[in-house]
């Protein structure tokens, strides 16, 4: 749906005309369906959480605490996406004229930093464990484990649909699929322990997950801090939709083009086009918002025309 501004004239007699592309409907029937995904998978984990700690205590089993702490972390990321994703929907009010949608990149900052923390703690316990190993309970271990693999398989699967569309739904489909692979690798240490007596593959073990964790949080923590400082999302090439509008019908030159996320799913742009024969002015401004919502999925666009091809003072690439 296009909203189109009425043109107006400037001190420089430029003829200006804005135009607002709106997706609607995008937050209610996935929105929704993503919700129930949520819920499900934060009740699932909360549980598992709870008896996977308690096992790793009773067992003595570093490997299982730590993938308990991960799995705690997670649930409180689950938690923050889940929260974040019911206040993008809120309707813009007063100083916010965006509504909350940006706390949706802020949850998923939040998540990446959070794994992070936690992944530091379970490495400094690691290396203790090396100096003064502990007896592990392996047989215990490995059906508490199978148990983790089972659950998060099926938590990672509740979003692997929406995964390329949300970056935080993805950051939930990457943790509960990397949570399913550590507690394979949990399992497999409880056998190798079980079988060989070697009490130093515990810690071990919990390196190796460690090592997993960081390199599976990095690109979400990188994406995260990107959208926060308002970069384009890594999906969208800003040179092919600067090539786009420079070829539109009568369009001579694009300038001042921003493109940003206003959500972890809402992208928006704003650019100033130079078309000296505008007089198609409403059709073409609702036909290049259409465009690149369908081409780039940005769905809030903002187009300045400029008609007399005067000098603009945003127009040099340096100024923002």
């Amino acid at each position: 749906m296009a909203h189109a501004h009425d043109a107006h004239d400037h001190d420089h007699a430029t003829h200006h005309a804005g135009d607002h592309s709106h997706a609607h409907g995008h937050h209610h029937g996935p929105a929704d369906t993503t919700g129930r995904a949520f819920a499900i998978a934060v009740v699932l984990n909360t549980g598992f959480v709870l008896v996977e700690a308690g096992i790793g205590f009773w067992a003595g089993s570093l490997a299982l605490l730590a993938d308990a702490g991960h799995n705690l972390s997670d649930v409180l990321s689950l938690i923050m996406a889940w929260g974040a994703m019911a206040l993008a929907r809120k309707a813009p009010a007063g100083q916010r004229t965006y509504g909350l949608r940006k706390a949706t990149v802020l949850a998923s900052l939040a998540n990446a930093v959070l794994l992070l923390l936690a992944v530091g703690a379970i490495a400094s316990e690691a290396v203790r464990r090396f100096a003064d190993p502990a007896p592990v309970a392996s047989g215990l271990v490995m059906i508490a484990a199978g148990v983790g693999v089972v659950i998060n398989t099926a938590t990672a699967l509740l979003f692997l649909r929406g995964r390329r569309d949300d970056l935080n739904v993805k950051g939930a489909f990457q943790h509960m699929a990397a949570d399913a692979a550590v507690s394979l690798a949990v399992v497999a240490g409880a056998a190798a322990i079980m079988f060989t007596g070697q009490t130093w593959i515990d810690p071990a073990l919990s390196l190796v997950i460690v090592v997993v964790i960081v390199l599976g949080t990095l690109s979400l923590l990188r994406d995260s801090a990107d959208l926060a400082l308002d970069a384009a999302p890594r999906n969208i090439d800003v040179a092919a939709v600067r090539h786009w509008l420079g070829a539109l019908p009568g369009v001579v030159e694009v300038h001042d083009l921003h493109i940003w996320a206003m959500s972890t799913t809402e992208t928006a742009l704003t650019a100033h086009v130079i078309r000296p024969a505008n007089d198609d002015g409403d059709a073409f401004l609702h036909g290049a918002c259409e465009g690149l919502a369908e081409r780039f999925g940005i769905v809030h666009s903002t187009l300045q025309v400029e008609t007399d091809g005067a000098a603009c003072r945003l127009a040099p690439a340096e100024v923002v």
